[in-house]
């Protein structure tokens, strides 16, 4: 279980750097959508979801997730999940605590992102296959 964790902590954090490195370009027929809600549990966890699809990967795949709320710009990692690139459409739900701040009901601005951890030589490069990023309603629940 914490090789998982780790590869998920991986994927997360490969997800911020390609938020800050622009949008990811998507293969034909490959994309990450984000469901127009996501809920916000009592303990502050985040729920984001939605849909996606990808093919080619000789790596771990990932759906990695952002959210952020209100003018400022920061965006909080929420979570990571593993990804089938086999060309079929699957669904993808991500949740996690913000860091560093309380998300509230009401509209939030959240990214979604399809990586690849791939093998080259001694290091693994994030390939990116799709991005997607939408306004969302966060609902109690």
């Amino acid at each position: 279980m914490p090789v998982r964790r780790s590869l998920l902590a991986a994927a997360g954090a490969a997800a911020l750097l390609c938020a800050a490195a622009g949008p990811a370009a998507a293969a034909p027929g490959e994309y990450v959508t984000v469901d127009a809600t996501g809920r916000i549990a009592a303990d502050g966890t985040v729920t984001l979801s939605g849909s996606y699809r990808c093919s080619g990967a000789t790596g771990p795949a990932f759906i990695g997730s952002s959210v952020g709320q209100g003018d400022t710009a920061d965006r909080q990692g929420i979570g990571g999940s593993a990804a089938r690139c086999d060309g079929v459409e699957h669904r993808w739900q991500n949740s996690g605590k913000p860091y560093g701040q309380t998300l509230k009901p009401g509209t939030a601005r959240v990214q979604a992102t399809g990586l690849e951890l791939r093998p080259s030589g001694i290091i693994v490069l994030p390939v990116f296959h799709a991005e997607s990023e939408r306004d969302v309603t966060l609902v109690t629940g």
